[in-house]
């Protein structure tokens, strides 16, 4: 980890944000329109840029708290993760599991480290120094 003021708040936001994706996976899929159907493919259509998103998003904030040389264990990390949602889904009968999430999510672990190199990476450190240049 880098060094950081409030680690331990870092770990306490990141487990609640893993635990919030893990919930939003479990949710039965809920359609308020008038045509299910309709609904039903279109948010099957997205289903595997939300996973690359949602995947982005994960990998580009385990970077800002963790050094470049410790990347590939955040990737390792997040497969599992994502590894870990395919087989709870799998458990559930509303619910389905698909290899094709789980490429999906390793191209948004791939996006999100690629923009941490470019210069994302560290961004805690960053936020922290903003923080405290305001008190």
């Amino acid at each position: 980890m880098l060094p950081l003021r409030f680690p331990v708040h870092w770990r306490i936001a990141s487990a609640l944000l893993l635990a919030a994706v893990l919930l939003a996976a479990m949710m039965p899929a809920m359609l308020w329109w008038s045509n299910p159907e309709k609904m039903a493919r279109w948010f099957g259509s997205i289903d595997k840029w939300k996973h690359v998103g949602t995947f982005a998003v994960l990998a580009l904030w385990f970077a800002g708290q963790y050094r470049p040389n410790s990347y590939w264990r955040i990737a390792i990390g997040l497969l599992a993760f994502g590894l870990l949602i395919e087989l709870c889904q799998r458990m559930v009968s509303y619910r389905t599991a698909e290899w094709l999430d789980v490429a999906a999510d390793l191209l948004g672990i791939a996006i999100g480290l690629l923009i941490a190199r470019a210069g994302l990476g560290g961004w805690a450190q960053q936020f922290e120094s903003w923080l405290g240049s305001r008190a």
